[in-house]
């Protein structure tokens, strides 16, 4: 089996397909009824929720379940700023929050309420410090991630707990990418997570609300779910999602050594058998099945289509596979290379042979799409005193750093280069090139048309 985006989403467990089957012949009446129908399906949904409540650790009735993870974010994010509402209106994130996060921070600001970005370093970690430099007085919540979704990146959650909590502050977490691995250390006050990250049915979310946490659910609400998530409850979906979170639960522990030691021998295989290759994530608090890299000199879509056709099925944060046409905000925020971007994440049974597989055909595949792209239509290349031009204006990268490749060594050592480029993605990529070849990115600056890249020869 070549499907290796467990990470987006990871197949159906069959500890999941098992209870799905079986609880859609006893869970399919109103679990508010009293009649024996009714009973039989609140015994269902009362076990799950026991089950989910003791995987995350937590009580049962602080848990309830949504329609996705998405919906738990959401509900979550804005029920815990309402809350607070008179403590303030100010929000704090990190800049590699998945996307959903990220998108209820920009209603909040859109609604008035401020919010603050912490950064990360080039690993992708948040510095505890930085939250705590990040709180005011009229913060109302917190959010982190628990582990990235993109790289792997393990967070310091329980230090940003620790942190937010002297200051009397709820901490959010997102828990999607790491539940399955096992409960989310630390004194948050709230957490998310999705079932079919895990193994579970789509469709089926967490949310989590500490008792004491001041929380006020947002628009029409009714009886179930405590009021913070409105509308019949799939319980065949719900009753599949806790055995199969149980699931892999029992199977952690074992299998996180396992898949830890494959996506070791990736992380260590890949830059010898690919040029210009740069591993991204921190290589050590990181989830065990994910391991991120990005090539110098390759389309992401290309490659992905490449890799595709051998067989295998990975994700990318390159610009040029999402329809912004813009870097992926977690490799901005990182500072690393986005072009050639590539994420396996490996999903539970990964077979040994399947990675030996695909280190096989991965360096076939990189140099097809290289060939692809190694022959651009010619630049212009002009001197303006002592600076060499090159005009990649019109040209979606990797273009712009494959032709500053080729004309860095027509200049001396302490020379430079300007590459004119239109292409967001090269605010990013052209930094990063440095970074990797040993060259000085002077900086940007603006241009007539687009923007000029300056970068010093430094070898």
């Amino acid at each position: 089996m070549g499907y290796f985006d467990a990470a987006s989403s990871a197949p159906l467990h069959p500890v999941a397909r098992q209870a799905l089957l079986a609880s859609f012949d006893e869970g399919w009446a109103d679990p508010a009824r009293l009649y024996r129908e009714g009973r039989r399906a609140r015994m269902l949904l009362d076990a799950a929720r026991e089950a989910a409540a003791e995987a995350v650790g937590c009580r049962a009735d602080e848990l309830v379940f949504t329609s996705s993870g998405s919906r738990a974010v959401h509900t979550g994010v804005a029920g815990a700023l309402a809350g607070r509402r008179r403590v303030g209106r100010h929000l704090i994130v990190s800049a590699v929050e998945h996307s959903s996060v990220l998108h209820s921070a920009e209603a909040h600001e859109a609604g008035g309420g401020s919010v603050t970005q912490v950064p990360v370093d080039r690993g992708g970690a948040v510095d505890p410090v930085a939250y705590g430099a990040a709180l005011r007085a009229d913060t109302a919540l917190a959010c982190l991630q628990s582990a990235n979704h993109e790289v792997g990146t393990e967070q310091p959650v329980g230090a940003v707990a620790e942190v937010c909590r002297e200051a009397g502050v709820p901490l959010l977490v997102d828990a999607a990418q790491s539940l399955g691995w096992g409960p989310v250390d630390g004194g948050w006050s709230l957490l998310t997570a999705s079932a079919h990250k895990w193994g579970g049915p789509s469709g089926v979310g967490l949310l989590v609300v500490r008792k004491g946490v001041r929380f006020a659910a947002q628009g029409p609400v009714d009886e179930r779910e405590s009021g913070r998530a409105p509308g019949f409850e799939n319980i065949p979906a719900i009753v599949a999602a806790a055995a199969s979170l149980r699931a892999v639960r029992a199977e952690a522990a074992e299998e996180a050594v396992r898949l830890r030691e494959l996506t070791d021998r990736i992380r260590a295989r890949v830059p010898r058998l690919v040029s210009d290759v740069e591993v991204v994530g921190d290589p050590v608090r990181r989830l065990p099945g994910v391991v991120t890299f990005s090539c110098l000199y390759v389309d992401g879509e290309a490659l992905l289509h490449e890799l595709d056709r051998e067989g295998f099925s990975v994700s990318s944060g390159s610009s040029c596979t999402s329809s912004t046409l813009t870097p992926s905000h977690v490799l901005r925020a990182m500072g690393v290379l986005s072009e050639g971007n590539v994420r396996v994440s490996l999903p539970l049974g990964t077979a040994e042979e399947d990675v030996e597989r695909f280190l096989a055909v991965l360096p076939g595949a990189v140099s097809a799409v290289r060939e692809k792209l190694g022959a651009p239509v010619a630049s212009e290349v002009v001197r303006e005193e002592d600076v060499l031009v090159v005009d990649s204006l019109g040209k979606r990268c990797p273009i712009p750093v494959i032709e500053l490749a080729k004309v860095i060594g027509d200049v001396p050592v302490g020379g430079l280069v300007r590459v004119l480029s239109d292409d967001e993605a090269a605010r990013l990529d052209i930094p990063a090139w440095c970074h990797m070849r040993g060259q000085e990115y002077v900086g940007a600056e603006t241009a007539e048309k687009g923007t000029a890249y300056v970068v010093r020869r430094v070898s």
